[in-house]
């Protein structure tokens, strides 16, 4: 129907796919970008700043469908042993559950929005090797921290 197979990505079912696009439709020309399309999801924060501080930046409370079941299906993903949930489970020990939940919907929606503008399919090994380039990143960090421990000591 959409012309890519939205079940493919992980959490996704076919149920959740059919309610999404029964809220959203298929045209992604509606939307200018998938940042777009994530504010109208309700799952990007509504950051207020004045004076160059951020006083609020919780999520409005808006109801939209097709946003809930996003987070629902993110929710989802902490049993996982996909690269999706390695990354649900590494946003969840960083902002809690309600935070990585509300995060991983965010990337699944934009998963969605390129997908279904440009036709593709999903592709798991762009995530992995971001994955792969954290870890490095991070054994790379600890690899100095440890030198200059080193050093003091």
């Amino acid at each position: 129907m959409t012309g890519v197979d939205l079940c493919k990505i992980q959490s996704i079912n076919e149920i959740t796919a059919l309610e999404l696009i029964s809220e959203t439709g298929v045209d992604m020309n509606k939307w200018k970008s998938a940042k777009h399309f994530a504010a109208w999801l309700n799952l990007t924060p509504n950051t207020k700043i004045t004076g160059g501080k951020i006083i609020s930046s919780k999520v409005p409370k808006k109801k939209n469908k097709a946003g809930q079941c996003l987070k629902m299906a993110a929710s989802t993903l902490f049993s996982s042993k996909s690269s999706l949930g390695n990354e649900y489970r590494r946003m969840k020990a960083k902002l809690g559950g309600k935070g990585a939940a509300l995060a991983m919907a965010h990337k699944l929606s934009r998963i969605i929005y390129t997908m279904l503008k440009n036709k593709t399919e999903y592709n798991s090994d762009i995530i992995t090797n971001n994955q792969k380039k954290y870890r490095e990143q991070k054994i790379r960090r600890l690899e100095i921290q440890l030198e200059k421990l080193k050093k003091a000591a």
